[in-house]
């Protein structure tokens, strides 16, 4: 490689070095900075190696799991999404993104609404065989924690592996069946290596979020389940031991520096190739009974694991079961819509009380500011790694870090370092989108990058001999194949910033809260009342983050296909 190339490379990092160092590298290095400092004062501490293996050795389990689980019901999905059109599909796959931008308060509350001691499938039950207490017990388990992160990131798979799978060239699979090869030896030996950077892609992702899962396994797993994320947060926030929450901290960052090394090696050499098609080349009507059965069976599935919660999270806003709090004698069950109004009544005159669509407003305005950080940055990284060089072997993992770093480590690091103007939280209100940035960075650099690694070069130079110019070359070339990825990376960052709420509860002013912030608020005050509410606004947001999704798919850039 030669040294003007050397030169571009480092000047595309430039600045996607310079965001990390400032918001990620500078509050990290602060929070180990006070746990250094505490640990050098504290007396040591017993059975020191018990307290970090076993949450790590849980840690692991629960996310190698989760991740067979997501893949089981993702590339099913993603198969048809890829390869089929039938009716209801944009629907689905707005309804399908929706469990991933919501906030564990709400997956919490969804699934209580479902399968919960008061949800509809014991009630249900409870009427049928007229029972006197709830036949299912799901929550505080391991299956529940398992569903969750299902529900969760089945998405992930279905947006990166099903994109990669639409742009696949169909000729290969039918040159493959032209030459006597059965469906499931051309899938194994044509379709399976093709996508592999995809399916590791995709895979590296949700076992990270499986990896740094908190809410879940917290609000649904009970105490007796622990990650080194939920016990980071017992550590420094209940204990007050910082040493071992810092400690804690540097042992889920190396295990995330060691997987993101270990996926980039094993990754470096294999790319789809992706070309621009004819519109609705390679998707298709189903023909046989097969095929209509693989669809069927496969909507129904992502219906009753990924829809079914968020219609019983609505359903259940809407009827009231259980007494408000302080009201006595007999109870007016049935439908209403009074948590809806009350979300409009300030009745306790708070100062700090905000309008839910003051609250959408906020959350609308930080998720589109995220997407352009994030993608101005993701572009840059995305170009400096498509290039051979050495310094992106060193760089890359780097990009990964921020997914495995605790959000309280990160939360706290934020306060200690930006706490005096005009960089304050009060005083900066860019601070939150820029630290949603820093989760969303990972996934539309690894969205983008299978795509920009997969441009023939030849293609470039035949436009260079045609007297393009390299911007040309760029916007009639590039961005053509491009476009998809740069879609679903917008909605990814997009849909990551409505849903963030962990660093949003440490930065956001009482007075401008998010709205998942705004629905913790309600979720945390007793009564069922605030309950009711809490799942209207829950019922807002998801309205909200539809109305967002489907407008971002219906934009339409260069070369995008109309049936994505």
């Amino acid at each position: 490689m030669n040294s003007r190339s050397s030169r571009g490379v480092l000047a595309l990092w430039l600045l996607p070095l310079l965001f990390l160092a400032l918001f990620f590298f500078a509050p990290l290095i602060s929070v180990f900075r006070l746990a250094g400092e505490a640990a050098v004062t504290a007396a040591p501490q017993a059975n020191l190696l018990e307290r970090i293996t076993r949450p790590l050795g849980f840690t692991f389990y629960q996310a190698v799991l989760s991740t067979l689980a997501t893949l089981a019901l993702g590339l099913p999905a993603a198969y048809i999404f890829g390869r089929y059109t039938f009716p209801g599909k944009s629907l689905l796959r707005v309804l399908t993104t929706l469990p991933f931008i919501l906030p564990t308060v709400v997956v919490a509350a969804a699934f209580n609404a479902l399968i919960g001691p008061r949800g509809w499938v014991n009630l249900g039950l409870m009427n049928l065989f007229d029972l006197t207490a709830p036949p299912l017990q799901m929550l505080n388990s391991l299956p529940a924690i398992l569903i969750a992160h299902v529900f969760y990131n089945t998405t992930i798979v279905i947006r990166v592996v099903g994109s990669a799978w639409s742009q696949l060239d169909p000729r290969m699979e039918q040159a493959s069946r032209v030459l006597g090869a059965t469906p499931l030896k051309t899938l194994r030996e044509v379709t399976l290596p093709l996508l592999r950077p995809a399916i590791l892609a995709a895979g590296l992702l949700v076992f990270m979020f499986d990896f740094t899962s908190f809410g879940v396994i917290l609000l649904l797993g009970g105490p007796q389940f622990a990650t080194l994320e939920v016990e980071i947060y017992i550590q420094a926030m209940h204990m007050l031991n910082l040493p071992l929450a810092g400690l804690l901290s540097a042992v889920q960052l190396l295990c995330t520096l060691g997987l993101t090394i270990a996926y980039s090696r094993a990754s470096l050499h294999l790319n789809v190739p992706l070309a621009p098609r004819l519109q609705g080349e390679g998707m298709r009507r189903m023909r046989t009974w097969r095929e209509k059965l693989l669809v069927g069976v496969t909507i129904i599935l992502l219906a009753v694991l990924l829809v079914l919660p968020l219609a019983a999270l609505g359903a259940r806003s809407v009827v009231r079961l259980e007494a408000d709090r302080g009201e006595r004698g007999g109870v007016q069950t049935g439908l209403t819509l009074d948590y809806y109004r009350e979300l409009f009544v300030n009745r306790r005159l708070s100062l700090f009380y905000v309008p839910p669509i003051e609250a959408a407003r906020n959350s609308l305005v930080y998720a589109g500011t995220t997407v352009l950080f994030s993608l101005t940055l993701g572009f840059l990284a995305s170009s400096a790694l498509a290039r051979r060089a050495r310094i992106n072997r060193v760089l890359d993992p780097l990009l990964m870090l921020p997914l495995g770093t605790s959000a309280v480590t990160l939360g706290l690091g934020f306060i200690v370092v930006f706490n005096r103007p005009p960089f304050d939280p009060g005083s900066f209100p860019l601070l939150i989108p820029l630290a949603h940035s820093l989760v969303a960075l990972p996934f539309v650099v690894r969205t983008l990058l299978p795509a920009l690694r997969s441009i023939p070069i030849s293609l470039r130079q035949a436009a260079g001999v045609l007297g393009a110019s390299p911007l040309r070359t760029w916007w009639e070339v590039d961005l053509p194949i491009i476009a998809r990825a740069a879609l679903v990376s917008a909605v990814f960052a997009f849909t990551i910033s409505l849903g963030e709420f962990g660093a949003t509860s440490f930065l956001a002013r009482p007075e401008y809260p998010t709205l998942p912030v705004a629905i913790y608020r309600f979720i945390g005050q007793p009564g069922a009342l605030n309950y009711g509410q809490a799942l209207a606004m829950s019922t807002l947001l998801m309205l909200v983050c539809g109305l967002g999704i489907l407008l971002i798919e219906r934009m339409r850039l260069p070369g995008l296909r109309e049936d994505w």
